[in-house]
């Protein structure tokens, strides 16, 4: 259970005992980030069903605190570089790398996870207001989940743009675990909300624009390619009639 632990660890801000890991424990951390995107989507359910009681805009707001707090910013801070790398970058490979590399964060990304989190604020207030079961507030629980699965299609398919967790990721995320987390998410979307089949794309062609502008994958594109699923995912929810 140690890759388990290493997952939730990593992915999480949940206080879990400190656990001895290999590099083959690391590698393998990443068939478990779908879990690791269950535990946060149920604090974000949960969260959003208790503010609703009194009013979606503020069960938006409680479940989107709980959405950052699990996560601590972790994949918003990934968005920011990777927006920031290919709004001034200019599209030169040297230079993006550099920005990147860069700890500081610039314009372009700030604006970003400004409007990533009010895309995710509105689209939350949405889908809240419009639930009338507990199974269609539960559906919010399989958006992180979807948004985790992608690092295990990204790293298939997707050059590592340096060596580092992303390579030991890409060694251990083998198809038959893809496959089942897809066959399972897919199957638990279509009993509690059929509509979140549309975001499956959304895994895709996050690897199509990365590829085109960055030219590989790093831990920014994982994080980055988390949020914006997330986000296609709240969309299919508030748009697919």
């Amino acid at each position: 259970m140690t890759a388990l632990i290493v997952a939730l660890q990593f992915l999480t801000r949940l206080p879990l005992p400190t656990v001895t890991a290999s590099q083959a424990d690391f590698g393998k951390a990443i068939r478990w980030f779908p879990l690791a995107g269950a535990a946060v989507g149920l604090a974000v359910a949960g969260a959003g069903s208790l503010g609703a009681m009194r009013d979606p805009a503020l069960g938006a707001l409680l479940a989107l605190a709980a959405w950052v707090g699990m996560t601590g910013g972790l994949h918003l801070d990934g968005l920011g570089d990777i927006v920031d790398a290919a709004g001034a970058a200019h599209r030169d490979p040297a230079r993006q790398r550099a920005v990147l590399a860069d700890p500081h964060l610039g314009a372009f990304g700030a604006i970003a996870i400004a409007l990533q989190l009010l895309a995710k604020l509105v689209l939350l207030a949405l889908i809240l207001a419009s639930c009338t079961t507990a199974r269609e507030v539960l559906a919010l629980a399989l958006v992180p989940v979807l948004g985790r699965i992608g690092p295990l299609v990204w790293v298939r398919v997707l050059p590592p743009l340096h060596e580092g967790l992303g390579t030991l990721f890409a060694q251990r995320a083998g198809a038959a675990v893809l496959v089942a987390w897809l066959v399972g998410w897919s199957l638990a979307a279509w009993l509690l909300a059929p509509v979140l089949l549309a975001a499956l794309p959304a895994l895709l062609l996050w690897p199509l624009w990365l590829r085109a502008r960055i030219g590989g994958l790093s831990g920014d594109g994982h994080g980055a390619g988390i949020e914006l699923v997330e986000t296609a995912a709240l969309l299919a929810l508030v748009l697919t009639p």
